[in-house]
C-alpha cells in the first residue's frame, strides 16, 4: 500500500506533471500574463520545490518528463489549469491533445490534485524566469584535501609523514655533504707538508664504520627515530578506529545516485522523506520508487528487483552506508530544516557517486570543527532574536553555533 504522504506526493508530482509536457511552443502566446514579480517567483520556486515538481522536471533540459521552457505559450491558461487539476476528466472528454499526451506517455494515470490556479501561475512564473534568467553556475576552487584538514583539526596525518620522510631525507643529505667536505679537507691536509706528525696521525686516521654505528649518538639518533615512527603509526592506527571513510558497500540493487541526484535531479526530500521531519533521514521504500519505475525502464533486471520485492511485501535490504556510534545523538531537521545545511556538507557530492561511500569522517572532530565554524541561520526566526541581541553586545562576529552551546557535551552526548 502507498502511504498517505507518498500518495500525496505522487498527485502533487503527476498534477503539475501536466502542465510540463506539452508540445508545440508558440501556439499560444501569453507570456506577458506570466506574473514577474519576485516575490510571486520565489513562491513560485517554493511550490516547485514542495510538490516535487522537480522530482520529474527541469526548466532547461529533459529529466523524466520534458523540459519546462516556454510551457506557457503551448496551451491558454485555463486549459492548463483543468488540465493540472484534473487530467483524468479532461482525457475522458476527448480532447484530442490530452489523449495524444496519455498515450505519448505509456498511459501513466495522473491523479487529481486540488490546486489552487493562483499557484500554478506562481509555479509557471517561476518557470518564466528561470527561462529568462538562467542561473550562472558557481566556480568552486577544489581545495585538495582541505575537508580533511578542516576534519582533523590540524596537520592531515598523510602531511605528517611526508613531513617526516623530509626531515630523515634531509639528514642523509646532510650527512653525505659532511662526509664530501670532510674528504676534500683531508685531500688538501694531505698535500701540506708541515703537518705535525699528530696532525699526520689525525688525517690518515681511518674511517671505522662500526665504531661509528656503535656511537651512543648515533644509536640515539636512531632509536628517537625508530621509536617516533612506530609510534605515529599506533596513533594514526587508533584514530582511525570506526572511522569509516571511503567506505562503499555493495547495494542489493545497483542504485545510481548519479543519474537519479545528478542527472535527473531528483530532490534528495522526495526519496528521504524523514530528512526535514525527524531525527532519521529515512531509507526509501519500495513504494517511493515505484511512483516513477510503475512505468519507467520496466525491463530494466535492477527494476525488477524492484517489482519482487514489492510482490513478497518484504522490504529491500539496503546495506547502511552512514553510521554514527549509539553515544552519539543526530538530528537530521535540526540541522537540514533549522540549520539549513546542505545535504553534500556532510555527504560529499552525492550526485555524481555511482556508488554512494562515506565521504566525510564523521568524527566528533569533524562535527565540532563545522560548530565552530558554522555561521547560524538567525533569519526570520524568533527563536534566535534574544540570543541575537545578547551576542550582538559582546561582539560584531557573526553568531555561531559555539556560540549557544554547540560544543557542550550533553548536546551530542546524553
Amino acid at each position: 500500500m502507498i502511504s498517505k504522504k507518498a500518495l500525496v506526493r505522487v498527485m502533487a508530482v503527476c498534477s503539475v506533471v501536466c502542465c510540463f509536457v506539452f508540445s508545440g511552443p508558440g501556439l499560444f502566446a501569453q507570456a506577458d500574463q506570466i506574473p514577474t514579480d519576485q516575490a510571486i517567483i520565489d513562491e513560485g520556486r517554493q511550490l516547485f520545490n514542495e510538490w516535487g515538481c522537480n522530482t520529474c522536471h527541469a526548466v532547461d533540459k529533459v529529466v523524466v518528463g520534458p523540459a519546462l521552457a516556454g510551457v506557457y505559450d503551448r496551451k491558454d491558461l485555463p486549459w492548463i489549469y483543468a488540465f493540472v487539476q484534473n487530467s483524468q476528466r479532461v482525457i475522458a472528454s476527448g480532447d484530442e491533445y490530452a489523449v495524444n499526451l496519455f498515450n505519448e506517455y505509456n498511459g501513466t494515470v495522473m491523479l487529481s490534485h486540488d490546486i489552487a490556479d493562483e499557484d500554478i501561475l506562481k509555479i509557471l512564473a517561476y518557470v518564466k524566469d528561470y527561462t529568462d534568467n538562467p542561473p550562472v553556475a558557481d566556480v568552486v576552487t577544489a581545495t585538495g584535501d582541505g575537508t580533511a584538514v578542516a576534519a582533523e583539526g590540524g596537520i592531515p596525518a598523510k602531511y605528517m609523514t611526508i613531513i617526516i620522510v623530509t626531515l630523515i631525507v634531509v639528514l642523509v643529505l646532510i650527512l653525505i655533504v659532511l662526509a664530501l667536505i670532510i674528504g676534500v679537507l683531508t685531500k688538501y691536509l694531505n698535500e701540506k707538508k708541515d703537518l705535525s706528525d699528530e696532525d699526520k696521525e689525525i688525517v690518515e686516521e681511518k674511517v671505522n664504520l662500526g665504531a661509528f654505528f656503535r656511537h651512543p649518538g648515533v644509536i640515539g639518533i636512531v632509536t628517537f627515530l625508530v621509536i617516533a615512527l612506530g609510534s605515529k603509526n599506533v596513533i594514526d592506527g587508533l584514530y582511525t578506529i570506526g572511522v569509516q571513510q571511503g567506505y562503499a558497500p555493495k547495494q542489493p540493487i545497483a542504485f545510481s545516485h548519479k543519474i537519479h541526484a545528478g542527472q535527473y535531479e531528483i530532490d534528495c526530500q522526495y526519496c528521504h522523506t524523514g530528512v526535514e521531519i525527524g531525527k532519521s533521514a529515512n531509507i526509501p521504500s519500495v513504494n517511493i520508487c515505484m511512483n516513477c519505475h510503475s512505468s519507467i525502464k520496466t525491463d530494466s533486471p535492477q527494476i525488477q528487483k524492484l517489482y519482487a520485492a514489492q510482490e513478497s511485501g518484504r522490504p529491500i535490504e539496503w546495506v547502511r552506508v552512514h553510521n554514527l556510534p549509539d553515544l552519539a545523538y543526530f538530528n537530521h531537521s535540526q540541522h537540514v530544516k533549522v540549520g539549513g545545511v546542505e545535504c553534500q556538507t556532510c555527504h560529499g557530492e552525492i550526485q555524481e557517486m555511482e556508488v554512494v561511500e562515506q565521504a566525510s569522517p564523521l568524527t566528533m572532530g569533524w562535527c565540532i570543527d563545522c560548530h565552530r565554524t558554522t555561521a547560524l541561520n538567525t533569519k526570520d526566526n524568533g527563536y534566535y532574536d534574544k540570543l541575537v541581541e545578547l551576542h550582538n553586545k559582546s561582539t560584531k562576529e557573526p553568531m555561531k553555533v559555539e556560540d549557544i552551546g554547540g560544543l557542550e557535551c550533553s548536546k551530542c552526548h546524553y
